[in-house]
């Protein structure tokens, strides 16, 4: 399973899901869906975008975590 830290992120700088859309130019949809851990696929030229903008690491961004048996 794949966490995205994203809500956390924004909210910790206060963003709204538009604005980050917006800044990056990247589809509200999308960001959305990253936002809500709702998320199937994401390209990498989006995951470029939001660690530019955030100015992190990927694992910043997104972390693996392990299913339990």
């Amino acid at each position: 399973m794949i966490k995205c830290h994203l809500s956390r992120m924004m909210g910790e700088k206060k963003l709204k899901i538009s604005d980050v859309a917006k800044d990056i130019g990247v589809n509200r949809g999308t960001i959305t869906r990253l936002y809500q851990e709702t998320a199937v696929r994401v390209e990498f030229e989006v995951l470029e975008k939001l660690c530019i903008y955030f100015d992190c690491d990927i694992a910043e961004l997104l972390e693996v975590k392990k299913l339990r048996s």
